[in-house]
């Protein structure tokens, strides 16, 4: 049960992984493109900033810390 929970996690964790970089390269090109006046979606990604790239950071970070202490309390239940 516990594998299957991890597995579930880290996949997740991947696909958020993948969201936050993504946004991030969005964020960067259109930035540039803002400072040469070209429109390359700043604005929709800035619409987007509070909904979906804002959660997903902290989803990334709260998966993160959940799988260490499922990991530590697994590690202390199998060494007893």
């Amino acid at each position: 049960m516990k594998e299957q929970i991890v597995t579930w996690l880290n996949r997740l964790l991947v696909a958020d992984v993948f969201l936050v970089f993504l946004g991030f390269i969005w964020f960067a090109i259109a930035v540039i493109g803002r400072y040469l006046n070209i429109p390359l979606g700043f604005d929709l990604w800035y619409r987007l900033w509070q909904p979906v790239f804002n959660p997903a950071i902290g989803i990334l970070f709260l998966g993160v810390f959940v799988t260490w202490a499922i990991n530590k309390i697994s590690s202390k239940f199998n060494s007893q």
